[in-house]
């Protein structure tokens, strides 16, 4: 009898987000959960990656709650300064420290490209940070390092460029896998260079950016 080969689990949506070793975990934190996004994988190594966001990952079907208000086209024929051809990225968070999530769209169309979290125990400087080491390194697998990279916070581009994210939040056994996946951003960021210019997302003159959650 031929040994069964183990396999990782990668849970994007969940009660509890991150790779996991069995599908035990993994179905005890997506069984029942609206939405739930997960995968399994190989290697820990490709679900790390998977993770991280540096492999494709199918986007989840949105409920009528999940739906970002001000998502969709925008005319910026008004502001001939942004650059269309580009992604932005944001991130929310339900207090401080609180429940954080974090993504990337197309400027142009808003179309989501990634989401990830809730994350327990977060801030939304963690979330801007977390989500521009996302979408570089999304833009270096799929070989776009010319690719504009808007953000509307200065504190977390001030942090890639660091390569550290300087946050003052406390790591508890609850926020373990935020500060987990913080060390893989970083750990990524000293390893890898990149190109992708990050601009400042203008919002007093350009309205909220394109990857808003829409819950201000």
């Amino acid at each position: 009898m031929s040994k069964k080969k183990k396999k990782y689990y990668v849970v994007w949506v969940g009660s509890k987000t991150g790779v996991f070793e069995t599908w035990a975990e993994c179905l005890l934190y997506t069984k029942g959960f609206p939405n739930a996004k997960y995968k399994s994988f190989p290697s820990r190594y490709e679900a790390e990656d998977a993770f991280m966001g540096v492999a494709h990952i199918p986007s989840a079907k949105k409920s009528h709650s999940d739906v970002v208000p001000d998502s969709g086209p925008r005319n910026f024929h008004r502001f001939p300064e942004i650059i269309l051809d580009s992604i932005s990225v944001d991130a929310a968070c339900s207090g401080n420290p609180g429940k954080m999530e974090y993504r990337g769209v197309i400027t142009e169309t808003a179309e989501e490209i990634f989401r990830m979290g809730p994350f327990e125990g977060g801030t939304n400087n963690i979330g801007e940070f977390l989500a521009l080491v996302h979408g570089i390194a999304l833009m270096k697998k799929e070989g776009k390092d010319d690719k504009v990279i808007y953000s509307d916070s200065k504190i977390a581009m001030g942090w890639i460029r660091k390569k550290k994210c300087n946050t003052k939040a406390v790591r508890t056994a609850q926020n373990e896998p935020m500060f987990k996946l913080i060390a893989r951003g970083e750990k990524w960021l000293k390893e890898n260079t990149f190109t992708n210019p990050l601009i400042k997302w203008e919002t007093k003159l350009w309205g909220e950016i394109p990857a808003d959650f829409g819950r201000k």
